[in-house]
């Protein structure tokens, strides 16, 4: 779907929302704590200083799904200084709580334990539709207190860790399309999931008056996430019924993908306060477009003080590095779609002339290509990474684009000419993989990718997606049943 440019602004919000409170002398709900927040007293004043009672603790699984739990607050403060216990079955089952029959890092054969976790104490934040609830961000470690290769947040740390040893400032910005249906769980399964009613008829991207008819539901949503220290950029209706689409401000990478994995669980929690059913799937009718995630990408110096991606006097201001960033992108995109399009129904968002590469093709303001490139000042210079849908992992699609940028700039790596036609009728760009069943294909065979990400997240990564695989060639869909029942 169309998305419109967005220059980035360099101050963060944040700086501005705790001078506000302060002013007020009232807390700053979205404020994070600080790394050096001073131990278990330090830790309790800032609880009680927002009334949290309880605490939500939790961690991003494989499919990029929230699992936590709540706990109180002498069990976090102990947690937070000592870890927790947290069962490594997160690991071990589907998106339907089904048993993988194929991982090696948890199963019948380790006997499901409890992993270690550890609580990231610069991500609490309370929970501004739960008052009384603060919530915090976990990651899990070996025994030996070294990261767990299966985790995506993990990940994530790895690349950007990389690219700061480089000496580059990852920063990054997602934006999320998603259909809104007046629906709840228990209505979806009544229906079979078929003939959803949607919040809003017909066709009206960018409408003043979607937005206004159903104002309790978007300011629910765009000041619910604000209040959460999620930071909307943008808010607007998408090509679609019933379809909307957000901007979340850009961070550096790992708080960008914070926010963004974030985000998702937000609107579905704020939606069914409401009533209403928010779905993130790539592809929900074959006859509307796809909902997209698009993540916005530059590299900054490690002050965060000049774009490294821009450079005055060069080709539409495109500097060595970002050509080569480019260059890695799409050399290694085909191996590696199957980490940006994890589900079986990520490629049916993937047609010609539906807002969604089919090639690996970049160009300058180029909504047909994988890559677009935006602006050309300092300010604004960077790439929209458009391959990713909104049924992406965030911490993945946002791991995987950066470390196939890095491999770019480390091996010099120029990319094809600009595409500046149709890039759907392109046949000099690479085709993308066309189903999950081949795109895992490649994936198990990419030596790169167990080099950028490490052979223990290959390997879980892709005996997952071998599962979900073999779920869907074992299942009978509707489609089937409609055309060969009767008639067959």
């Amino acid at each position: 779907m169309p998305t419109r440019s967005k220059a980035k602004v360099l101050t963060h919000p944040a700086v501005a929302r705790r001078a506000r409170a302060k002013e007020r002398g009232g807390p700053v709900r979205g404020a994070a704590v600080p790394r050096d927040s001073g131990g278990a007293d330090s830790m309790r004043r800032w609880l009680d200083e927002r009334g949290a009672k309880k605490v939500k603790v939790g961690a991003v699984d494989i499919d990029g799904v929230w699992r936590g739990k709540y706990i109180s607050v002498d069990k976090f403060l102990s947690a937070a200084k000592s870890g927790l216990g947290f069962c490594d079955v997160v690991f071990g089952w589907d998106l339907s709580d089904e048993l993988l029959d194929n991982t090696q890092v948890t199963g019948w054969h380790t006997g499901y334990p409890d992993a270690h976790a550890t609580v990231d104490l610069s991500t609490g934040r309370m929970i501004p539709w739960e008052p009384d609830t603060a919530a915090f961000l976990l990651d899990f470690v070996n025994p030996d207190g070294t990261p767990f290769e299966a985790s995506p947040r993990q990940l994530l740390q790895k690349v950007a860790a990389r690219a700061r040893e480089q000496g580059y400032l990852p920063r990054f910005g997602a934006e999320y399309e998603f259909f809104i249906f007046k629906e709840q769980p228990h209505t979806l399964r009544e229906k079979g999931f078929q003939e959803l009613t949607p919040l809003t008829p017909g066709m009206f991207g960018y409408s003043w008056l979607r937005t206004s008819l159903n104002a309790p539901l978007v300011h629910a949503l765009i000041d619910g996430c604000n209040g959460f220290g999620l930071d909307i950029e943008g808010f607007h209706t998408e090509t679609g019924p019933g379809v909307f689409e957000a901007a979340i401000r850009y961070d550096d990478v790992e708080r960008s993908a914070d926010k963004a994995a974030l985000f998702k669980t937000v609107v579905k929690e704020l939606c069914a306060r409401q009533g209403l059913s928010a779905c993130f799937m790539a592809k929900v009718n074959a006859k509307l477009p796809g909902c997209s995630g698009h993540v916005h990408q530059s590299l900054w110096d490690p002050k965060g003080e000049r774009n490294l991606f821009h450079e005055e006097g060069a080709p539409h201001g495109m500097s060595r590095l970002m050509r080569h960033y480019i260059g890695g992108q799409i050399a290694l995109m085909p191996e590696l779609t199957a980490l940006y399009w994890p589900t079986i129904n990520s490629y049916k968002r993937s047609v010609e002339n539906t807002w969604a590469p089919t090639t690996a093709a970049w160009g300058l303001e180029n909504r047909t290509c994988a890559v677009r490139v935006i602006g050309e000042s300092a300010k604004a210079m960077r790439i929209e990474y458009r391959q990713l849908g909104a049924d992406m992992n965030a911490y993945i699609g946002m791991a995987v684009s950066l470390a196939a940028g890095l491999w770019g700039i480390e091996n010099e790596i120029e990319p094809p000419p600009a595409c500046n036609a149709n890039a759907y009728a392109s046949h000099e760009a690479a085709p993308l993989p066309r189903n999950l069943k081949d795109a895992v294909t490649l994936l198990k065979q990419s030596e790169r990718a167990r080099e950028l990400l490490g052979e223990g997240f290959v390997d879980h990564f892709v005996r997952t997606r071998e599962w979900e695989v073999r779920q869907y060639e074992r299942a009978v869909t509707n489609w089937e049943l409609e055309r060969y029942l009767e008639l067959i």
